[in-house]
């Protein structure tokens, strides 16, 4: 039985443990970052793991993974830097930008989810959540070069699948239009949210609802609602009154 949870203070950390391992030139530091990040990971999995050896040993199997986190976050970073003029240097979209403090919350969250570690992952991006606005499941899977411009109010589920070089404006919602329950009238974890392929772009207070497929290179304009597929190549807007 679980006697103790994870911490938040110990997880913004860990957070930020891996935002100077990330950003070096940003946020510099003299510390051995890789020890304590494996030193303050093991201890908040063993909250949910309840076995100390397994802990480190995902703790160890994370820090392999932090090349690939690093490159994606990167790209993240790039995504803004192409999209948005209004940006003035990569510095800017560090520091400044709901993008990135998000996406370092879901990248950690979702690698560790995959790992198949409870509870940890969602708090991490619940924390996201609070800070920006933005609503992330680490269950979803966001391809490279990914951009939220603004941000506030959007919402990503569970078995949402994006792809690369996708931009989503505020109020976007990617969700589920029906659930599926079972017998006893539980809900049932089934794909129930979009995929959008590659080079979609997804104006403000849009939602696309249901396991349904945006084809790429596609642009779905600001106040749809979507519930159909979309080949590649569209445009979807309003009709003009």
């Amino acid at each position: 039985m679980t006697t103790s949870v994870p911490q938040h203070k110990e997880l913004k950390k860990m957070i930020e443990i891996v935002r100077s391992i990330v950003f070096p030139e940003h946020f510099p530091s003299t510390e051995p970052l890789e020890l304590q990040l494996r030193a303050v990971l093991t201890y908040q999995l063993s909250t949910v793991l309840d076995d100390s050896e397994q802990a480190s040993c995902i703790a160890c199997k994370f820090l392999d993974e932090m090349p690939e986190i690093k490159r994606l976050l990167h790209t993240d970073v790039d995504a803004v830097l192409s999209n948005d003029p209004a940006v003035e240097s990569r510095a800017e979209v560090v520091y400044c930008y709901p993008l990135v403090r998000v996406m370092l919350h879901y990248r950690v969250a979702h690698c560790l989810l995959l790992m198949g570690i409870p509870l940890l992952p969602r708090m991490l991006t619940e924390m996201a959540h609070s800070e920006t606005g933005i609503d992330i499941h680490p269950g979803a899977s966001i391809g490279d070069h990914f951009c939220i411009d603004h941000g506030t109010g959007v919402v990503i589920g569970a078995t949402t699948i994006i792809g690369s070089n996708v931009v989503l404006y505020q109020g976007v919602t990617l969700g589920a239009k029906n659930i599926i329950h079972d017998s006893n009238g539980n809900p049932v974890d089934a794909p129930r949210h979009p995929i959008i392929e590659d080079n979609v772009t997804i104006y403000s207070n849009t939602s696309v609802l249901g396991r349904i497929t945006i084809g790429h290179d596609t642009v779905v304009g600001g106040n749809i609602w979507l519930t159909h597929d979309v080949p590649p190549n569209s445009r979807i807007v309003q009709r003009a009154v």
